[in-house]
């Protein structure tokens, strides 16, 4: 009985790793593309930032367990990821549009810029994986 819950214990790992690849992936990009520094600020103990970052995060996990639960294979998984990430950045220039000065602001501490970028990045990736019917 064991045995055959662990059957699947291959599957569940390449999965999971290609998950934290796309994780990574996805923190190594966003952060290059906002002009401020989030690990920086978040190590200056900067909640603003640890809210965007965090919220938009989540905002790209929803899509990829998505994309985890119901993609074809590994590849189908990882293309939808990009896809994924690609949505998180266009949401970060969007919001930028009645905030002009948000990275300033969110570098500077103050929460409501950072809940705003952070809530908003999480409402797309909520539509993101709710409209991945493939």
């Amino acid at each position: 009985m064991i045995l055959q819950s662990l059957a699947g214990l291959p599957a569940f790992l390449v999965y999971f790793c290609t998950g934290i690849l796309a994780v990574v992936a996805y923190l190594l990009v966003y952060t290059r593309v906002t002009p401020h520094n989030e690990f920086q600020l978040i190590r200056d103990n900067d909640p603003a930032a640890a809210i965007a970052l965090g919220l938009s995060l989540l905002g790209f996990v929803l899509p990829v367990v998505s994309a985890i639960a119901h993609s074809a294979n590994v590849v189908d998984c990882l293309i939808w990821s990009m896809i994924a990430l690609i949505v998180q950045i266009v949401v970060f220039f969007i919001v930028k549009v009645p905030v002009p000065n948000l990275s300033a602001r969110i570098a500077s501490g103050e929460l409501a810029p950072a809940i705003w970028l952070g809530l908003s990045s999480l409402a797309a990736g909520a539509l993101n994986a709710a409209s991945m019917i493939y």
